[in-house]
């Protein structure tokens, strides 16, 4: 039962701490990934924090490196999403995964190039570099680099293409980017004055916030004093602006190390979906506390033992075995059975770490691995545990005096009861907090998923709008497409927006009304839709009404969300109704709907400006019904090929992708799940050792108590009786404790349940039943046995 205990211990322990090896090494493959940090912008509108983003203003990176001697290089990053073509084989896909980048960015984010010359590879216009998988795409196993990927956007002049310059190493998984593609920060400024844009913003601009910069700082920089020089930066160059100080608006800049970002940066316009270094410790914690049950348990049987093996002892002492003799012999037992448990465990780790990382979502990684420094962390564990688990026993039982243990002076002693008696309320305790955590974790996930979104996103299939026809021609296919698409079987309605539930939102302006004059600007969410969204995405109107083909002017109408009512100071949504709001010209409000979960239930709800956008091309989103949807998917695609040859067809289903937002809470879910059950299973399976040698030591009692008339359930109470109140004992600690706990894991939603008392009374009534299964079936056994076979005994 030691042994299986341990190896249970162990084996999580083990997993876990590949879990959490993995989760910390985001971004450790950068060889300078100390020195590299990344800006976070702040926005202060009003004396209040209104915005954090992970992305700020293109003009920061040249000016501190201009007037700080400690950054010693910059890079910016923003998004490249085009539908890119190779013309001689016409292989098209629309790429979201790059961007425009500075030439610094190659060594700075250690892009491993296998062809091309990092020092030039982006130093022109028009260079792109790309991954190998991107190139085998494309070009198969021929030559990418020399060739060129055309450019398959409305927007983008006519014959535009990007000359392939380098070809580098896929990308690690392990960061908070994905990349698969740059582009020259050249390109970028080029087809701004292509596009009429002719004040440098790419390169100036304090105003256009969609750009990752990141520093490289001199090695031995203090980060912190650093970062306190940042506050004197943004009053000289961005919160002296005109337009912040009559909005009173303020902006603020915080650095974050390279290394910390996937754990500890959670912001706006995030470039991928990070992790939570909260959940992560928690789980290393768990790791831990496991490791620590299963010790507990020996301690627990060890020292029970000691008592059974006291004529052992006494027999050796007399033989002439000093102290010293003893303590080796006991600490040689715990590293033998330690030793046995680590083999078993290491098997069991490798079987089952293919299984365990599928239920982690890693499904690229199907083997066991830990960094170095967490095998050390590991072996330091494990050689500090097994010595700190066999040193009581050994002092315990190489202490006993010989004449008194031959005597039998020792039998049914209480020697150690009191340390037993401790570790079983904290391992109860333990368990209280798991069960609870539980609990909280699971009311927690499936509230988020099953909360009323304000939103109807079920059976919805969502399109990548087309991309590569002129406006006029768009014209003359979209509405064409839109008419054949409804009368399709299956099809209830068609709409099309900038952007769909689930996604976050980077559209932001500063509004502010009309009157009073003076009123401040705040921002607000832009979210463009046609005539059909609202009634099909079913959101409610609060007052007013939707945009209207029989009111023509709402080309100059909006429709807020009650955030962005409350935040520009109106009364209530019928006070907002035809007032008048500054954007870049003058907008009427003509209605207000109730607020709806744009994002997960992780984020507050923005406050929203829905504008009129009926040829927006971003997404279409399809209603259907029925139940064949792979043939309402192939029914679609030849719709869409015949209206839009030149566009990729690019799909997903809403409920799924906004599911998607909840994957890394599930994950948790599930796993803080199984490692609290297996918790619960190691302190059961020292409970019913303890319990089982307990009722062995008090077998003669039993027979009395059965002689003079006591019934099988009187003795079940008085074998069971102790042990239950120890863990009505633990259960009182551990409420304090899982309240504080799950209180701040809860901390990080912005929408979450309350803790109710009715939590901690499961989980102590779970904890009670639990220890109440594992100790009556030897308690009942003890009780139904023949009373003249107990007596016997001695």
């Amino acid at each position: 039962m030691n042994i299986l205990g341990l190896a249970i211990g162990i084996t999580c322990c083990l997993l876990i701490f590949q879990y959490v090896s993995y989760e910390r090494s985001y971004d450790k493959f950068q060889p300078d990934s100390k020195q590299v940090v990344r800006l976070r912008l702040d926005s202060y509108q009003q004396g209040k924090l209104a915005w954090q983003s992970a992305t700020s203003y293109p003009g920061i990176g040249p000016a501190l490196k201009r007037d700080y001697p400690e950054v010693e290089g910059f890079c910016r990053l923003i998004d490249n999403n085009v539908v890119l073509a190779n013309s001689k084989t016409n292989v098209k896909f629309k790429e979201t995964k790059g961007y425009y980048a500075d030439p610094a960015a190659i060594k700075m984010l250690a892009v491993r190039l296998v062809k091309g010359d990092p020092a030039k590879a982006l130093n022109n216009t028009n260079n792109i570099i790309i991954s190998e998988s991107m190139a085998k795409k494309y070009f198969g196993n021929g030559e990418a680099v020399g060739q060129r990927l055309e450019i398959r956007d409305a927007n983008a002049p006519k014959d535009y293409s990007y000359e392939i310059s380098g070809i580098f190493k896929d990308y690690p998984a392990n960061s908070h980017l994905i990349i698969n593609y740059l582009v020259s920060y050249a390109t970028l400024n080029s087809e701004l004055k292509q596009s009429g844009d002719t004040s440098n913003a790419a390169e100036t601009s304090f105003g256009w916030y969609d750009f990752y910069t990141y520093l490289q700082l001199k090695p031995g920089t203090d980060l912190k004093n650093f970062e306190s020089k940042l506050p004197a930066f943004c009053n000289h160059y961005i919160n002296s602006n005109e337009w912040n100080k009559t909005n009173n608006v303020k902006n603020t800049l915080s650095i974050i190390p390279l290394s910390n970002i996937y754990l500890y940066s959670n912001y706006n316009q995030e470039a991928e979906v990070n992790g939570n270094g909260r959940s992560v410790s928690f789980m290393f914690l768990i790791g831990f506390i496991i490791m620590a049950i299963a010790w507990i348990n020996y301690i627990n049987l060890a020292t029970a033992r000691s008592v059974e093996r006291g004529k052992e002892v006494g027999v050796r002492k007399v033989l002439g075995a000093g102290r010293a003799h003893l303590v080796r012999q006991f600490m040689l037992e715990s590293l033998l059975l330690n030793f046995i448990a680590v083999v078993i465990a290491l098997i069991a780790g490798y079987i089952l770490s293919p299984l365990f990382n599928s239920l982690m979502g890693r499904a690229d990684s199907t083997g066991f691995s830990l960094r170095n420094s967490y095998w050390m962390l590991f072996a330091a564990i494990f050689i500090f545990g097994t010595l700190l688990s066999g040193l009581y026993p050994s002092f315990v039982m190489s202490g006993y005096k010989p004449i008194s243990v031959l005597k039998g002076a020792f039998k049914n002693s209480s020697r150690g009861l009191l340390l037993r008696k401790g570790l079983i309320i904290l391992q109860f305790s333990i368990s209280v907090i798991l069960i609870a955590g539980t609990i909280v974790v699971f009311r927690q996930v499936s509230f988020m998923r099953h909360q009323d979104l304000g939103v109807n996103i079920n059976q919805t299939l969502v399109l990548d709008g087309a991309q590569t026809l002129k406006d006029s021609l768009y014209q003359n296919s979209y509405q064409p497409f839109k008419d054949e698409m409804l009368k399709q079987p299956g099809v209830k309605s068609m709409t099309a927006s900038s952007t769909v539930p689930g996604e976050e939102i980077y559209w932001t302006a500063g509004i502010r009304r009309l009157n009073p004059p003076n009123a401040p600007s705040v921002t607000l969410y832009h979210l463009g839709i046609d005539y059909d969204f609202i009634p099909q995405f079913q959101l409610k109107l609060a007052a007013g009404r939707n945009f209207s083909k029989d009111f023509p002017t709402d080309e100059k109408a909006a429709i807020l969300n009650e955030q962005a009512v409350s935040l520009l100071g109106f009364k209530n949504a019928q006070d907002a109704i035809n007032q008048k709001i500054i954007r870049r010209d003058t907008l009427t409000i003509v209605g207000v709907v109730q607020s709806f979960h744009h994002q997960g239930l992780q984020k507050a709800i923005d406050p929203q400006l829905i504008l009129l956008r009926p040829n927006t091309r971003n997404s279409y989103s399809i209603k259907l019904s029925g139940n064949n949807m792979a043939k309402s998917v192939a029914m679609i695609q030849t719709v869409w090929n015949k209206y839009f040859p030149g566009d990729p067809f690019n799909y997903f289903f809403l409920d799924d992708f906004y599911n998607q937002q909840y994957k890394a809470d599930q994950q948790f879910g599930k796993v803080f799940t199984l490692f609290a059950m297996l918790a619960i299973l190691i302190a059961c399976f020292g409970l019913l050792g303890l319990s089982s040698y307990n009722i062995l030591q008090r077998t003669k009692e039993v027979g009395i108590r059965k002689v003079l008339g006591a019934s099988t359930q009187s003795v079940v109470y008085i074998l069971s009786k102790d042990f239950l109140m120890l863990v009505l004992i633990a259960f009182v600690l551990a409420v304090p404790v899982t309240w504080w706990i799950m209180h701040k894991w809860l901390e990080d939603f912005a929408y979450r349940i309350s803790i109710g008392w009715w939590v901690f009374v499961a989980a102590g009534m779970l904890s009670v039943f639990i220890a109440l299964v594992t100790i009556s079936f030897q308690a009942i056994k003890a009780a139904i046995a023949n009373p003249v076979k107990s007596l016997r005994t001695e």
